[in-house]
């Protein structure tokens, strides 16, 4: 379980002083994942995005440990290979059989959910005794907001602006999460970094997992969301409140949903508690698109009804 006076006595793995944009959520999905790692040495690849250019300038890094870059496509072959590599200077007897060494890859929606998927998938086909994180900001933020299937029903971004022609993006964002599962891999979850002891947990359990594990943690972009950088995670927190990126896992094959109780206890809220901070839903809120708003709010019951019955069938 997570403890918070334990977990300030861990070595900070991405220190301060890196150049993301305050209220970033990709920092704080890191290094709350990596407060799951405990006390393990942990090697970490990163994709190019926000989370690499940010906080490996040359000639700096606001790494703590051995760091890879590697393109935006192949994070996850990058460390199924360091992973490999480790396995068989082991089996050679070239390093000791009790070093204990964590594989995290992690990676943004872009390189993720599209450019990245062959690589993820391939990994995770392949059982390589590793962890895959995806920050899912929601869009290519590091390439300038451009839409990415991670991007959400009707969000602006600047592949998929708001006219006369469309209101957004016109199609739902990929289910991940559940794609992930259906590899059959050990452990998979889904987290935000609102609720930062559930994330601690799932990073942990996602480390012990003996083989390929998958988390996809919501980190807010107050750039790309067009939100107030203080705000990061009390969005982070209504997007779980409101059901609109619920919390569950898939442990060896076992659907569990991980909703606070007093979330579950009290009643979600309405989708356009989430959607009403952020300037990219903010032609929702226009006379004439009330449809829309209807339509978001069903899509976002539809799912979790959905998933409600996947966690029941178990």
């Amino acid at each position: 379980m997570a403890n918070i006076k334990e977990l300030t006595k861990q070595p900070e793995r991405l220190c301060g002083g890196h150049r993301l944009c305050g209220g970033c959520g990709a920092s704080i999905a890191v290094r709350q994942c990596l407060m799951g790692a405990g006390d393990s040495e942990v090697v970490v690849s990163s994709a190019t995005g926000c989370l690499e250019v940010s906080t490996t300038i040359y000639p700096y890094s606001s790494w703590n440990g051995s760091f890879i870059h590697n393109a935006f496509a192949n994070s996850a072959a990058t460390m199924s290979g360091v992973e490999a590599a480790f396995k068989g200077l082991k089996a050679a007897g070239k390093i000791p059989e009790d070093r204990d060494v964590k594989f995290v890859a992690f990676g943004g929606d872009g390189g993720t959910y599209d450019i990245g998927f062959q690589s993820l998938s391939g990994a995770m086909e392949r059982g390589h005794n590793m962890v895959y994180v995806c920050y899912d900001n929601g869009a290519y933020m590091n390439t300038g907001i451009q839409r990415s299937s991670a991007t959400p029903l009707h969000a602006w971004a600047t592949t998929a602006e708001v006219g006369e022609a469309q209101q957004g993006k016109k199609e739902n964002r990929k289910d991940l999460t559940a794609i992930m599962a259906e590899h059959h891999i050990p452990y998979v979850a889904q987290a935000s970094v609102g609720y930062w002891k559930d994330l601690v947990e799932k990073a942990e359990k996602a480390f012990n997992a003996d083989g390929p594990a998958f988390l996809n943690v919501l980190a807010p972009c107050p750039r790309g969301w067009r939100t107030k950088p203080e705000d990061t995670t009390e969005i982070a927190r209504l997007a779980v409140d409101t059901k609109f990126w619920p919390l569950f896992e898939v442990d060896h094959g076992e659907w569990n949903l991980t909703m606070p109780a007093k979330v579950v206890r009290e009643g979600f809220k309405p989708v356009v508690d989430f959607l009403k901070p952020q300037g990219r839903f903010k032609h929702l809120f226009k006379p004439g698109n009330e449809a829309l708003l209807e339509e978001m709010q069903t899509t976002t019951d539809e799912y979790y009804s959905w998933l409600e019955r996947r966690c029941a069938a178990e």
